[in-house]
């Protein structure tokens, strides 16, 4: 069944045709900010608080830092760390980093120091860009980098206007060469550096924008955090491609959040968690924005139904990780769907549903989802063993489970590693956990499977209230009761006032809740 229309087909091949050269590569990602400058010169590139820099003015920033970076002898296809907030700072060190064709790694800054300290290792890098902020919790945490150091207050802001200072000369770099590593959160252990191509992330762009329906008038909200493989698609190479203005929006607080709506933004991508807070703000304007769409994790029913009621508005399903640079489905049409439907593959993108043993399954039977395109990433950052376990045969065995639905469209039931088997069982935690938030006063669940000493595993739900709540446990084990298979309702509640352990991308970490109960028997 075809799912791409028209339109959005038109809009890929025009692109495509843009950003590709007589031979038939694509441009290098050191290419895309000058590419911006030069068709959107007068645009405004980047809004922060009450600073608006124009593409031609950011091109010029980012060209001085680029020479200071040559400077400190950074060549092609060095690894450099950035270690910053969302800032303009962030984008000036990101793309004078991949202008010069060194390799840009930009660091989750909710890591600690355990993982920071294995990026470093693993990385080797030829030079760390960080906030001061930043690098004063570094030092705090006895972390020592090892390489050396600048910082923002080596972007010269003097002279950004006067070109007879640039020397501007882009490396030619090969389409298939890594041009950004992407270290996950370590939700399966310490982080993974995902390589990924400018032909993995130029497709990506195309197959996104073509079916949201970018145009270069947008303002998009950047308020995820830009380490987000998910925000730097939106915020940082999708938007300068189509010369669209990006809103910074320093962190997720209510203050930054509302003083960045005053500037109107069309488009809002966000992550479950950050919806559940615009549900609580109830008051913020989002009249200007076009869309919402959500990713990085599965969505309950119960924020995007509170979301529809308080704003009247509904919230895209998408499904991607950053092994895909990172989107593989995106649906923003139907309000009917339950939330774990996620679309259709966009284009170039084609999906299959296998068993263990890596035979296709029919449609409507759940098993793993594998993925194939031109934006899945080139392996794993010096894991070749654990890059062969994941990509067969230009295939990506993506770690979830799921179903091709009605009208070709994609369920995601969870992730492989939280299934729990439970005496003869197959119980998918997502489908608890969303009933488990039905109850009024929960705000975040996480179902995990602990040892059972009669074998197998138990389920045992961890939910997060919003206040003290005596009768919590009773209510909701009735809750689900109600809305569950016997033998999907956990054997233990436990209910909690304090936050739950989050990874950095905001997710419930259950490896931590897992091994807090490492000894524990229910």
């Amino acid at each position: 069944m075809n799912h791409i229309s028209r339109s959005e087909q038109d809009t890929y091949n025009r692109l495509h045709k843009e950003i590709t050269s007589a031979s038939g590569a694509i441009m290098n990602l050191g290419q895309l900010l000058e590419y911006a400058a030069k068709k959107y010169p007068d645009k405004i590139a980047l809004i922060y608080q009450q600073q608006k820099i124009t593409y031609k003015e950011l091109f010029y920033r980012v060209s001085l830092f680029a020479q200071k970076l040559k400077k400190n002898n950074i060549k092609p296809r060095d690894r450099v760390l950035l270690f910053f907030e969302n800032s303009i700072e962030f984008y000036v060190g990101y793309y004078a980093i991949v202008q010069i064709g060194a390799i840009v790694a930009p660091l989750n800054i909710f890591l600690k120091e355990r993982e920071l300290a294995h990026i470093i290792a693993d990385a080797q890098p030829a030079l760390l860009i960080a906030s001061t902020h930043l690098l004063q919790k570094m030092q705090e945490d006895h972390i020592d980098a090892h390489v050396p150091i600048l910082t923002e207050t080596d972007m010269d802001l003097v002279s950004w206007y006067d070109e007879s200072q640039l020397e501007i000369v882009i490396p030619h770099l090969d389409e298939n060469e890594m041009a950004v590593l992407l270290y996950t959160s370590g939700t399966t252990g310490l982080p993974k550096g995902v390589m990924l191509s400018a032909k993995n992330i130029f497709t990506n762009c195309l197959q996104a924008v073509s079916r949201l329906g970018f145009v270069q008038d947008e303002r998009v909200f950047g308020v995820l955090p830009f380490f987000h493989s998910f925000a730097q698609l939106t915020c940082v190479w999708a938007v300068f491609l189509m010369g669209c203005t990006t809103i910074i929006v320093h962190k997720i607080e209510r203050r930054y959040i509302m003083e960045g709506l005053m500037h109107k933004p069309t488009i809002f991508a966000g992550v479950p968690a950050l919806f559940g807070l615009m549900c609580l703000l109830k008051d913020a304007n989002l009249d200007s924005v076009k869309f919402f769409a959500s990713g990085g994790d599965a969505m309950p029913d119960k924020i995007r139904g509170a979301f529809e009621m308080i704003y009247g508005r509904k919230i895209g399903a998408g499904y991607g990780l950053s092994e895909t640079s990172p989107v593989l489905t995106a649906d923003l049409e139907d309000y009917t769907e339950p939330t774990d439907n996620v679309g259709a593959p966009v284009i170039g993108v084609t999906l299959a549903i296998r068993d263990e043993q890596g035979n296709d399954m029919a449609g409507g039977q759940i098993g793993r989802i594998w993925a194939r395109g031109d934006n899945v990433m080139l392996g794993y950052y010096n894991e070749p063993a654990k890059t062969a376990e994941v990509i067969k045969n230009g295939w990506l065995d993506t770690g979830d489970l799921g179903y091709i639905g009605a009208y070709g469209k994609l369920v995601v039931t969870g992730r492989l590693k939280d299934v729990i088997a439970s005496k003869g069982f197959k119980i998918y935690p997502q489908e608890i956990e969303n009933v488990i938030l039905m109850y009024p006063a929960a705000v975040r669940a996480a179902v995990i499977g602990l040892e059972d000493p009669q074998g197998g595993e138990v389920a045992v739900a961890y939910v997060q209230l919003r206040g003290a709540d005596p009768d919590a446990e009773s209510k909701i084990r009735q809750l689900c009761e109600r809305n569950l298979a016997g033998y999907k309702v956990p054997k233990k509640f436990i209910c909690v006032t304090h936050n739950l352990p989050l990874t950095g991308t905001g997710k419930v970490d259950k490896k931590v809740l897992k091994k807090q109960n490492e000894d524990k028997r229910f």
